[in-house]
């Protein structure tokens, strides 16, 4: 349950949805993006009521389960969601160089690792050229390498303009962001630039900042 949250996303950066498993993150995200009943309060994106049919082709949403068809191949998937939303097929061939899939093109996706299949979901995520991501742990699982890769996409993507909303519950990713909401039992604990949160608790990590939020020591 989500309770008297008041927050917004800046445009073209990439906001961090930090806190631990269970504290509201998903359903804030599912809320964002039209596919969450909300009993009180509006929740407005790209201008426009959320889950406006006119948002769909512009906003990309990546679940923390895998949102392709596990006996169609990552080609076919990306081709299917493509045709959906009416890419050229050069744009599939992009996307499956953006998250690292070129060698498992041909792959049915049932037999990919869970690492894989994540990607996967993200590259229909991305075929849309999408002016919102809102990405729900898309580093899950994934090696160093491919996470260190994936922030870097994640970062073209915002100055290009993109805005991106991205939750963890891992704290040292959060410096990564431009903007940081730090979440707990339903509530925002903070809601600042990476920077800003450290110097307000005086804590060298995110996590020990993290920590003194819970404890009311902020400063």
């Amino acid at each position: 349950m989500l309770d008297g949250l008041d927050l917004e996303v800046q445009r073209g950066e990439i906001t961090g949805l930090l806190g631990p498993s269970g504290c509201g993150k998903s359903t804030l995200m599912r809320a964002i993006v039209g596919v969450q009943i909300v009993a009180g309060g509006t929740v407005a994106v790209l201008g426009q009521p959320a889950g406006t049919p006119e948002l769909r082709r512009i906003v990309g949403y990546l679940t923390q389960a895998p949102s392709v068809y596990a006996d169609l191949s990552v080609r076919e998937n990306f081709r299917y969601f493509g045709a959906v939303l009416g890419v050229w097929r050069d744009r599939v061939e992009e996307v499956l160089h953006t998250v690292d899939l070129v060698d498992h093109a041909s792959s049915p996706v049932g037999r990919l690792s869970g690492g894989q299949r994540a990607r996967a979901s993200l590259g229909i995520a991305l075929l849309g050229r999408p002016q919102l991501l809102v990405l729900d742990e898309p580093t899950v699982g994934q090696d160093p390498v491919l996470r260190e890769s994936l922030w870097g996409t994640f970062r073209q993507l915002a100055d290009g303009g993109a805005t991106l909303l991205v939750s963890s519950h891992v704290m040292d990713e959060a410096t990564r962001c431009d903007r940081l909401l730090l979440m707990r039992d339903g509530g925002l604990l903070a809601a600042d630039r990476p920077d800003a949160i450290l110097a307000r608790t005086g804590a060298d990590t995110m996590g020990e900042a993290f920590l003194r939020l819970i404890a009311g020591g902020a400063r």
